[in-house]
């Protein structure tokens, strides 16, 4: 019953921390977001994008109902769609056509309504990860026909990772947007870490991470252990530090 109000006090601190600058923005979902995305709505300039995927599906399913069309509709033109795909390339044959199948039908439906989307990429969940192993998942999305706008990718271990990826986007998609950096609860020491080695990639724009800013806000929240203004305070410095240690990047 309160994760709907934790993600308002989330909003308050991203606003904090963006102070009516461009740039800054958050994915916020329509299950328990609904407020959140109301009060998100009031600013000026600040990106929002919103998931469509049931949270951890593997093949991936999209939440509530497979027919997106009557869903998205209703967003706001300029609400981004986000679409998680645990996908590795060298997941068999079978399970990877019918992940390429789910994200066509999302790529499809953000063409007909006229909406951004974004595809994250998730690897290192199903296998090995190495300097190609994203680049070669790119690959094969671009093959079967994927253009979107934004990337949401793992942070990689390797400048020449980056390269790879970076090679890939420009030969297949120059006019992509780009990428956006994924957390997955990582401590920010790691984070900071990460920045350093994605500086390197033409394609990098910026970070999307939750857990790792809200994580320990919201434990301590949810248990009466921290107030309100405690846990935006809170959350807002954990974001002020890791857009600090971006910039510096």
């Amino acid at each position: 019953e309160k994760i709907s109000a934790f993600k308002v006090l989330a909003v308050k601190a991203a606003m904090r921390v963006a102070d009516g600058q461009p740039g800054f923005g958050m994915l916020i979902d329509d299950k328990y977001g609904r407020e959140a995305l109301f009060a998100a709505g009031a600013a000026r300039d600040f990106w929002i994008a919103r998931p469509i995927e049931l949270p951890g599906s593997r093949p991936l399913q999209f939440e509530f109902s497979q027919d997106l069309g009557s869903r998205l509709i209703e967003w706001p033109v300029d609400h981004c769609i986000k679409v998680l795909c645990f996908y590795h390339p060298d997941d068999p044959p079978e399970l990877r056509a019918v992940q390429v199948e789910k994200l066509r039908a999302a790529s499809e439906a953000a063409l007909k309504i006229g909406r951004e989307i974004l595809i994250e990429v998730i690897a290192s969940k199903a296998g090995p990860i190495g300097d190609t192993t994203i680049a070669r998942a790119l690959g094969q999305l671009y093959d079967a026909g994927l253009r979107p706008d934004w990337w949401k990718l793992e942070p990689q271990a390797s400048a020449a990772a980056w390269a790879a990826i970076d090679a890939v986007i420009e030969a297949r998609d120059p006019y992509c947007r780009g990428v956006v950096l994924l957390g997955l609860d990582a401590p920010v020491e790691e984070l900071k870490q990460a920045f350093q080695v994605a500086k390197r990639s033409c394609k990098v724009r910026g970070f999307a991470v939750g857990r790792s800013i809200f994580g320990d806000a919201a434990r301590a929240w949810l248990t009466g252990d921290l107030g309100d203004e405690a846990a935006v305070a809170d959350m807002a410095q954990r974001f002020a530090a890791l857009n600090a240690a971006w910039e510096a990047a």
